[in-house]
């Protein structure tokens, strides 16, 4: 376990669900936690719930100049955490321009937005950690998921490649792919969501990775690691699994 005393962790992405769950963890633990959303309204819930120091951050992901305004209020930190996330089922045959968009620029554009603000100083002080919260349907693209599956995939690409140049650094990098989440994201879901996990068991999955030094965790451990192994079958064989819908 890792002494987590006094150090600022900014997450972005925290006023429900996972978000909310994990700052409520890292409270606990000695953090003191930068709440960042769009809903100031929300955070400030949080944050009042929290047994330990907080500061109340609102951010658009998706607009550069909020991202960078956050980014100074913020101020200096030892993490962040990338949880914004943004979901809407889609097939090609409905494909709607704007949500689309929308979601790559929450889910991808977003986090890239978010690290470009700390990165450099992270870089300058040789110190930092990063964290990235991806999707179990970032493996494959998945029928169904239009959008989603695929700013997933590239975050996920966009983790590996930020691992692979500072894996000789004191910058820790990890990325956390989590299957289904009880929130409302998942309120117009109607296929069967197996594994389906609490916030809060899931908040506690990506705090155990947290500290250590694995670099990727994909949970729960058994339908994670279908996913996992999905990117080695024949494509015929990955359809007849994974083509069901």
């Amino acid at each position: 376990m890792r002494d987590w005393s006094g150090k600022r962790y900014w997450l972005v992405g925290a006023s429900e669900g996972l978000g909310r769950a994990l700052a409520e963890i890292l409270s606990r633990s000695g953090v003191e936690v930068i709440l960042s959303a769009r809903s100031e309204e929300k955070l400030r819930e949080v944050a009042a719930g929290l047994p330990g120091r907080s500061q109340v951050v609102p951010i658009d992901v998706a607009d550069r100049a909020s991202v960078e305004a956050a980014a100074q209020a913020a101020g200096k930190i030892d993490g962040v955490v990338y949880l914004a996330g943004l979901a809407t089922l889609l097939k090609a045959q409905d494909w709607d321009p704007d949500k689309v968009e929308q979601m790559f620029d929450v889910n991808l554009t977003g986090a890239a937005r978010v690290i470009g603000q700390v990165i450099g100083p992270m870089v300058a002080a040789n110190a930092g950690h990063i964290v990235m919260i991806g999707s179990l349907s970032a493996y494959r693209g998945l029928p169904g998921a239009i959008g989603y599956s695929a700013s997933k995939a590239g975050l996920m690409s966009l983790a590996e490649s930020i691992h692979g140049d500072l894996r000789h650094t004191d910058i820790r990098v990890q990325l956390s792919n989590p299957g289904y989440i009880q929130t409302r994201m998942q309120d117009e879901n109607p296929h069967p969501k197996p594994f389906i996990m609490t916030p809060e068991k899931a908040a506690q999955h990506v705090f155990d990775q947290m500290n250590t030094d694995v670099f990727h965790k994909a949970f729960p451990w058994g339908f994670g690691l279908l996913f996992r192994v999905s990117r080695f079958l024949p494509t015929g064989l990955y359809e007849k699994i994974f083509f069901q819908r």
